[in-house]
Order: structure tokens, then C-alpha cells, then sequence
């Protein structure tokens, strides 16, 4: 009995599905990641941030970053010029957290972080994001109110509490006369 023609007969919708399959999974993916900056979205950031917490809730720091006064920038130089600010955002933040961590893009100028061993290198992470960023021949201005919060020290260690206790911090930091918060 030759099996080829039956063979090559099953094939046609197996490799129909494998297709298919593959195509969601990129689908899913690119759904999970913000098509700017290439940053998790808030349900991939979720994920990963609660696996560091439930993993090395004693090491992980838990960060929220506002861009301040990002709707200047991109009022005043255009929104080319808004897509170079976060970019840059993005990236430096993505640099600092490195394979110990996690970054991502909850929208708007809001990033948010969960890295391991955090708390000590919050300096750089200030400096990095007050530094100008290139655009079009000249400079944009880049500045960023950050909040962190350190898990060990939470009386619940939950990203729900991390968050919360780094949204106080970040308002707090915010420049005088920004304090206001946002709903």
C-alpha cells in the first residue's frame, strides 16, 4: 500500500493549522507589547512583575514613571517629536532594568517597572531620565517624576500594593505645582 498520496493528503491541514497557530501567537504577542516602544503592555508587564514578586518578593522593586510635561513637548514641537520623547524613555528604562527586570508602557507618558535590586540604582534611573533627547537637529527636553516602591517593605507583597505605594511616591516627587492627581 503507498502511504504518500494519504500522507500528503493529511498534511494540507496540518500545515493549515501549525500556519494558523503561528499566526495567533504573533497576534498575541504584538497585543501584549506597545507597538511604539516595543514595552510590554499592562497585561504582559502583569505577568512578568508578578512572577518576580512572587519569586524574590525581598529583592524586587516596583516602579511607576510619568513624563513631565510631555503634552508641552508634543504640543509645541509636534507629535514626531512626542514619539522621539518616549522612545527614549523607553529605551533608557528598558537599559536600566536590564535582564533583571521588567518595563513596560501602561499608555500615554506612564511606564512602570518591577526589577530585582532596584532601590540602590534609583539615581541612575533619575539621571537617565532627565537627560535631552535628539530630535530633527536639536534637543528635546526629558524629564520624569518617578516612584518606587520596594516589596520587602510592603505589608502585603502584591503588585496591586507595590503599585499603589509607588503611584504615592511618584506624585509625591512630582515638580511643585504638578501635584494634582490624575483619575
Amino acid at each position: 500500500m503507498d502511504l504518500a498520496p494519504l500522507l500528503a493528503a493529511a498534511g494540507v491541514p496540518l500545515l493549515g493549522w501549525t500556519t494558523h497557530g503561528t499566526v495567533l501567537a504573533h497576534r498575541l504577542a504584538a497585543a501584549r507589547r506597545d507597538p511604539l516602544t516595543g514595552l510590554h503592555t499592562r497585561d504582559g508587564f502583569t505577568a512578568r512583575a508578578d512572577h518576580l514578586i512572587r519569586t524574590h518578593p525581598a529583592r524586587t522593586t516596583v516602579l511607576l514613571v510619568d513624563l513631565d510635561d510631555f503634552k508641552h513637548t508634543n504640543d509645541t514641537h509636534g507629535h514626531p517629536a512626542g514619539d522621539a520623547v518616549l522612545t527614549a524613555a523607553a529605551r533608557r528604562l528598558v537599559g536600566w532594568t536590564g535582564r533583571a527586570g521588567v518595563a513596560a508602557r501602561l499608555g500615554g507618558d506612564e511606564f512602570a517597572a518591577a526589577v530585582l535590586d532596584g532601590s540602590g540604582r534609583l539615581g541612575e534611573l533619575h539621571r537617565v531620565l532627565h537627560e535631552p533627547v535628539p530630535h530633527a537637529g536639536g534637543w528635546l527636553p526629558l524629564s520624569a517624576s518617578i516612584g518606587a516602591a520596594a516589596v520587602a517593605d510592603l505589608p502585603v507583597p502584591t503588585l496591586s500594593d507595590a503599585l499603589t505605594a509607588a503611584d504615592a511616591a511618584m506624585y509625591a516627587a512630582k515638580p511643585s505645582g504638578r501635584s494634582s492627581r490624575r483619575r
